[in-house]
């Protein structure tokens, strides 16, 4: 398998990186926003929940800030479904779990700058004393850091595995030999075309064909 063929058949990883922006909104929105409830989009931005009108506001925007994740959602599954339709991908668990870390570890590094630190619309874990919320940003950042180093160790060790795979198993079938490949790399079964009667022909030791 050439390089070209082999970086059109590998599994996008930008279809990775943005199921992971999105997955990583969804745990911001569905655990910290409204199990936990920590915070609210505009909580810390002159409209905390303490009253029914701030409340919805808050709600209001909350449910554009899940909006947005279902975009990055949307988009990684059509990013998948194009690549994929086109022809059979080489998948890697190190390659999907690495590229998910890395879209889940970016959201938090953009969203904690971004929200938290310049434009100060909510911080992390506003149920705690003032003076300590600085921690929980920090260490939302820091998350977030770690999530994109782990997923970009894991995205280059699968990309590494998948070359040695796909390397071992052409330079095996220029070789003319048939060892037993991965599911990914198997050849398909030559089938033998069966004629109209139903009877398939069977062939003598020199190979020609006899009713």
């Amino acid at each position: 398998m050439d390089d070209t063929a082999k970086e059109q058949a590998e599994f996008p990883a930008a279809a990775g990186i943005l199921l992971g922006l999105g997955l990583g909104g969804f745990f911001d929105g569905i655990v910290l926003h409204q199990v936990l409830q920590w915070h609210h989009m505009l909580s810390s931005a002159g409209f905390p929940p303490d009253s029914l009108e701030n409340l919805r506001l808050n709600t209001f925007f909350d449910g554009l800030f899940h909006m947005g994740t279902y975009v990055f959602v949307v988009l990684g599954l059509i990013v998948l479904w194009r690549r994929g339709r086109r022809r059979p991908l080489l998948w890697s668990a190190k390659l999907i779990a690495g590229t998910f870390l890395i879209g889940f570890g970016g959201f938090n590094l953009i969203e904690g700058t971004v929200n938290h630190q310049i434009l100060g619309l909510h911080h992390v874990n506003e149920t705690v004393p003032r003076d300590q919320w600085v921690y929980w940003d920090t260490g939302f950042l820091l998350w977030g850091a770690l999530m994109l180093i782990a997923g970009w160790v894991l995205y280059r060790s699968g990309k590494r595995d998948l070359s040695r795979r796909t390397g071992w198993g052409t330079a095996l079938t220029a070789a003319g030999a048939a060892p037993e490949f991965p599911g990914f790399l198997r050849p398909a079964p030559h089938s033998e075309a069966v004629p109209a009667g139903g009877r398939r022909r069977r062939r003598d030791p020199a190979g020609r064909a006899s009713a």
